[in-house]
């Protein structure tokens, strides 16, 4: 393909929006109003969309995985007509973020966190059960891993910021992240000292010498006395 378009969220564009995908799906090519064409044979439509997702929140009964399935499946009809459905190739459903997933959500939050404090000379580190702490508050099966730049502000910037501006890390140092009583807790270790450049003694100028007086001849005596 020549080209690979995303639509992110399609639930929530215009509905004529989907008659116009509708003809671009049938004919593989666009005509606006002035009769301009666009060829979209080379081009991979992708859509994506949250239908259902409230739905395969809700804990199923019975076999959860099917119910879930099918909860998805009914969100996508009502959603979408039966003419727009019948033209897409696949309907691919994603289901929850593993673990694994989620502490590679967590570790690319660390890792921007580490940057933006590095410019500060502040390094700091999470042990493992401050990492799985965030992945547990920052991740929620409806919305996703949107909520973890929301718990990272609130819990960890916002008790650092004071101390990055007026407390111990005000001239860089390092910072231990780990969990107690259910919550972050901080070990701060301040840099030392920078030691203060002595200052050179300034050197005094040199006083500046009388000129020689120049050495009167005899012709000089022999005239003052004439």
């Amino acid at each position: 393909p020549h080209c690979v378009l995303l639509l992110d969220e399609i639930e929530k564009a215009h509905p004529d929006l989907f008659n116009i995908l509708l003809q671009v799906m049938d004919n593989g090519r666009l005509t606006d109003h002035h009769g301009k064409t666009v060829d979209f044979r080379n081009v991979v439509l992708i859509m994506t969309t949250n239908a259902g997702a409230s739905d395969m929140a809700k804990q199923g009964i019975g076999f959860g995985d099917v119910s879930k399935e099918d909860a998805s499946e009914e969100a996508v009809k009502r959603m979408f007509t039966p003419e727009f459905r019948n033209r897409l190739d696949a309907i691919v459903p994603f289901g929850y973020l593993g673990k694994s997933t989620v502490a590679r959500v967590v570790d690319k939050f660390i890792l921007q966190l580490e940057l933006q404090l590095a410019e500060q000379d502040v390094h700091i580190q999470f042990d493992k059960d401050a990492r799985d702490w965030l992945g547990d508050k920052g991740y929620d099966k409806l919305y996703g891993a949107r909520p973890m730049a929301r718990l990272i502000q609130e819990k960890i910037k916002q008790p650092l910021a004071e101390e990055l501006l007026f407390g111990k890390l005000a001239d860089g140092g390092e910072v231990h992240v780990t969990i107690k009583d259910s919550k972050p807790s901080f070990e701060l270790t301040p840099a030392p000292p920078k030691a203060a450049a002595k200052k050179k003694p300034r050197k005094k100028p040199a006083a500046k010498k009388p000129a020689p007086k120049s050495p009167e001849t005899d012709t000089d005596k022999s005239d003052s006395k004439g």
